[in-house]
């Protein structure tokens, strides 16, 4: 596999991640709504979910002698008809003293606004004279099936036109930010009274995509006009595996694809598992149950958040 072709890959796996389509970041609900409408207050989150067939979606709890923390992959986007919830997962839920997400605020439209303003528009190099001609007209007719004017598009840098059109058909396919773990969790925590935390903002978060190189974000661009439509099928697989408690397939269909391309993963997964297992270190340091929900992504591999305290000598164990 030539460097371009693995470069199209993972770009294409990450931005799958990164728009909520799968397991990475977990700004899905603001980037459904900003890029079309940019300031729409998002619904209600959906009601507790239905039981698991089976055990359901992995989670893991780390002790120390006056600390408790859960760690739970999450998906951001879900079907409302998708069953995840646990025993396990509701008793640590309901123990915990604060609960903390990738971000607060997965559904802040009017937050994302500005930002993907400031990080996600470039009038001054248009996509009309960055793509080919039979690109471009390829972005006219993606821009129809998703509703949203190519002039508006081609003011827009690569990433986000490509997030655009990755997540549109997964939302027609029936698969619901509103739905996603995050939400669901927070309108509970909401209703109990927890705190609420997050290890990242939602600008730290919009930073890391409009980080990558402008041919990285190109090539992410390329890679989606050419199988956008096929976005569903990827993430059937995807929330299959975690709705089963299956790591080992999370990893193999969200990590390992995105593992080819060093840069990539580096930003979307290594470092900020680093930042994140430096915080529940420090949470070690204090006392009490904390609960952390963050996309399953992170918690599966050699480099998930799991190994990366493993190597510090902190144990984590699966609940479930």
């Amino acid at each position: 596999m030539t460097f371009v072709s693995r470069l199209k890959t993972s770009v294409a796996a990450a931005g799958r991640t990164v728009a909520g389509t799968a397991l990475g970041l977990g700004l899905a609900a603001a980037l459904v709504g900003a890029p079309a409408a940019w300031a729409q207050e998002a619904p209600a989150a959906r009601a507790v979910p239905q039981a698991a067939a089976g055990t359901g979606p992995a989670l893991w709890v780390i002790k120390d002698a006056d600390s408790t923390i859960y760690l739970f992959g999450t998906v951001h986007v879900l079907r409302p008809t998708t069953a995840w919830g646990s025993p396990a997962v509701d008793a640590a839920f309901d123990s915990a003293d604060v609960i903390y997400f990738e971000i607060t605020n997965p559904d802040d439209v009017a937050a994302a606004q500005p930002l993907m303003l400031q990080y996600g528009m470039s009038p001054q190099r248009p996509l009309n004279t960055l793509l080919t001609e039979a690109e471009y007209a390829k972005l006219g007719e993606a821009a129809g099936v998703v509703g949203v004017p190519v002039e508006l598009l081609n003011q827009m840098r690569p990433w986000l036109v490509a997030l655009t059109l990755s997540i549109s058909p997964v939302v027609k396919a029936g698969y619901d930010p509103m739905s996603g773990v995050e939400l669901v969790l927070r309108a509970r925590a909401q209703a109990a009274g927890k705190p609420l935390k997050g290890l990242e903002t939602l600008e730290e978060q919009i930073r890391i995509l409009a980080g990558f190189p402008e041919e990285a974000q190109l090539a992410f661009l390329r890679q989606t006009l050419e199988s956008y439509e096929e976005a569903t099928t990827q993430l059937d697989g995807l929330v299959a595996a975690w709705a089963a408690g299956d790591v080992e397939g999370i990893e193999r269909l969200g990590v390992a694809e995105m593992a080819s391309e060093p840069v990539i993963y580096d930003a979307m997964l290594t470092k900020r598992n680093t930042n994140w297992a430096n915080q529940i270190e420090t949470m070690l340091e204090g006392e009490g149950t904390v609960f952390i929900a963050v996309g399953a992504a992170h918690l599966a591999g050699d480099d998930s958040v799991q190994a990366i305290l493993a190597r510090r000598g902190v144990t984590s164990e699966r609940v479930q």
